[in-house]
């Protein structure tokens, strides 16, 4: 079998993974597959080959990382969607010495923390905040 045939059915094999999966750093590993794929059709040596896949793949990985970080995702709506948890009420059984929990929330467990000040009871609790994916509570009765 061909070197590009095996690099193409490599790409492939990625491009499904990232369908299932979701991850879009897949589609930049494959791009660097497909450039190998392209190189060993123009007939580069086997060690070029890895080597181009290794730095348009990296270099794609790398590219994408920046430009995430350069713009983050957040959006109004996405802000406003947050902005909709704080003041909600949630049950709390028990808290973990490090002022931690998991509670139920909206039909899923929600990793929560105790905010600054507040006494580790239980019981139901305000969200005062959403910090990523976790939430800030305060005891209800405190607020």
């Amino acid at each position: 079998m061909a070197d590009s045939t095996l690099w193409w059915l490599a790409a492939g094999a990625l491009i499904a993974l990232e369908l299932v999966s979701g991850t879009f750093y897949l589609l930049m590993i494959a791009l660097g597959l497909v450039a190998a794929a392209l190189s060993a059709h123009a007939g580069s040596a086997p060690v070029m080959q890895w080597v181009t896949a290794a730095l348009v793949g990296g270099g794609s990985v790398a590219g994408w990382w920046g430009w995430r970080r350069a713009h983050p995702l957040a959006t109004a709506s996405a802000a406003a969607d947050l902005a909709m948890d704080v003041g909600e009420t949630v049950e709390v059984s028990d808290w973990q010495p490090n002022h931690h929990t998991t509670v139920k929330y909206r039909g899923a467990q929600w990793e929560a923390s105790l905010a600054p000040g507040c006494p580790t009871q239980s019981g139901p609790h305000r969200i005062t905040r959403v910090e990523g994916n976790r939430l800030i509570l305060q005891p209800a009765a405190s607020s």
